[in-house]
């Protein structure tokens, strides 16, 4: 984020007057007062428009920055300036406290607008002006609208001694300390906010009876990122929790990574008797991160109709994956389909894509296994879209890709014949199938047929397979394209 200097924009008598204009050209100035508004309102829904599917948007709220738009405009002229600073409501103006901004003179200088708090970027340092600055931004606690923290944990500290009051105002929410911490941060007691609509919190104890929430009829986005996992809270209380805010549009759980076993998780689990279940009709994303156990025994209890994007990442501390209800929830779910399926493998692990079609910029299911070693990869996605199998049967369009982030590392080793076939045979109704240079190798064995195997027993419906040829890799499928002409289901290579 860049530094905001504030400058007194908003002085009596800042601003040229606004000339007439040129008889011989055409100006805005020409425009009456509502119709110079409309620009403004106008202006204003186009510079805001973010992609909603973006997950920095969804669960981070996307670029405050441009909550400074106006600012430039009330200096064009004083018959600009008095038009939006007549409309501050309808124009959402507000004032932006962030790094470097000198919040004590821009108070004293500017009207009682709406207050954004905004210190996030991990990357800047937090001068002490800057933690002054965000004592008396917070201190104006009927006109903060926004808060946005990932700041170190001693300051923060500090900071919820100012936010131990209700913040009448207050719309969104979000909360990560900078610096490692054992999860045992929790919001001040007092601290309430009744027009809340998005709350986000990192490292943070898990806060089911947190007086923010009791009364969070209003919430549309919960984020509860690197929950401690020490004792996986148990799935009552999450969903307990979730009865607390039916409106909720997009729901993030995710827990930080730990040795626990997935076993004892579930071992843990079954002596858990899960009694509430919980309808969210309005939500259209749902992320979580953890063992597999966990989200297994989240899923039957859980109903979204309208559910449009699904992300899961599973911690690779288990050899088996049993996901029987994963595929019941998604079927229940009938936004979630996918014709194009793309994995990615690479020595941070394996993350697939599934999109509603070939070209389309945004995912509606994605899982992530972070597991280094390529065997593990493959037999851990191969073992997930087995459960999958009958949405599989959509897809059309399969990417496999090849990512080496560090050269040195020994993450690459080859995958099981069996496991590559187990992984293709998921996918039967794949047309087009592209593979990345570096596992070309490996595919081409795996597609061979062996003795008493036919080779329409892979991709039956392939119609083609492109991939990189390299010099030592052109004639790589040359024995599983001949198998497939005598077949009678000729694939055509393409290898640009």
């Amino acid at each position: 984020m860049s530094p905001s200097h504030t400058p007194s924009l908003v002085h009596p008598g800042l601003g040229p007057q606004c000339k007439s204009p040129s008889p011989h050209r055409a100006s805005i100035h020409i425009l009456d007062d509502d119709a110079l508004f409309n620009v403004f309102c106008l202006y204003r829904t186009i510079l805001f428009y973010e992609d909603g599917a973006d997950d920095r948007y969804l669960l981070l709220g996307g670029d405050w920055a441009r909550e400074r738009w106006w600012q430039r405009l009330v200096s064009v002229c004083s018959r600009w300036r008095n038009l939006i600073l007549a409309s501050p409501s309808s124009l959402h103006l507000c004032l932006i406290c962030t790094y470097g901004t000198p919040v004590a003179e821009m108070f004293a200088h500017s009207p009682p607008l709406p207050v954004v708090v905004d210190y996030a970027d991990q990357d800047r340092e937090v001068t002490a002006e800057d933690e002054q600055g965000m004592l008396l931004a917070l201190r104006q606690r009927d006109r903060v609208r926004r808060v946005r923290l990932h700041i170190p944990t001693s300051i923060l500290r500090k900071l919820f001694l100012a936010m131990d009051e209700e913040f009448p105002m207050l719309e969104d929410l979000y909360v990560a300390p900078r610096t490692k911490h054992n999860g045992s941060l929790t919001l001040p007691g007092r601290f309430q906010a009744p027009n809340l609509h998005r709350l986000a919190l990192t490292h943070f104890a898990f806060p089911i009876r947190s007086p923010l929430l009791t009364a969070g009829v209003g919430l549309v986005t919960l984020s509860l990122r690197k929950v401690n996992p020490s004792a996986y809270f148990r799935p009552n209380d999450l969903l307990e929790l979730l009865l607390l805010v039916p409106q909720l549009e997009t729901l993030s759980v995710t827990f930080h990574y730990s040795p626990i076993l997935n076993h004892d998780v579930r071992m843990r689990l079954l002596h858990t008797q899960i009694k509430t279940s919980v309808t969210l009709p309005n939500l259209r994303y749902f992320r979580f991160g953890g063992v597999s156990a966990y989200l297994e025994a989240l899923l039957p209890q859980i109903t979204t109709p309208l559910l449009e994007r699904l992300q899961i990442r599973l911690f690779f501390n288990q050899l088996t994956f049993s996901l029987p209800h994963l595929l019941h929830f998604m079927s229940t779910t009938k936004k979630i389909v996918f014709s194009s399926a793309r994995f990615m493998f690479s020595d941070e692990g394996v993350a697939v894509k599934g999109y509603p079609h070939e070209g389309a910029k945004t995912h509606a299911f994605f899982v992530h296994v972070g597991c280094r070693h390529l065997d593990w990869q493959v037999s851990s996605t191969a073992q997930i879209f087995d459960a999958l199998r009958p949405l599989c049967s959509a897809v059309v369009h399969l990417v496999l890709g090849y990512k080496e982030n560090n050269p040195l590392s020994k993450w690459r080793n080859e995958a099981d014949r069996a496991k590559w076939r187990g992984l293709l045979r998921s996918f039967s109704n794949v047309k087009t199938l592209c593979v990345h240079n570096g596992l070309v190798s490996e595919l081409s064995r795996s597609l061979q047929s062996d003795d008493g195997e036919s080779p329409l027993e892979l991709l039956p419906e392939l119609k083609e397979l492109v991939y990189s040829a390299g010099s030592d890799t052109s004639d790589a499928f040359t024995a599983f394209i001949d198998a497939r002409q005598i077949a009678g289901r000729p694939v055509a290579l393409v290898h640009p």
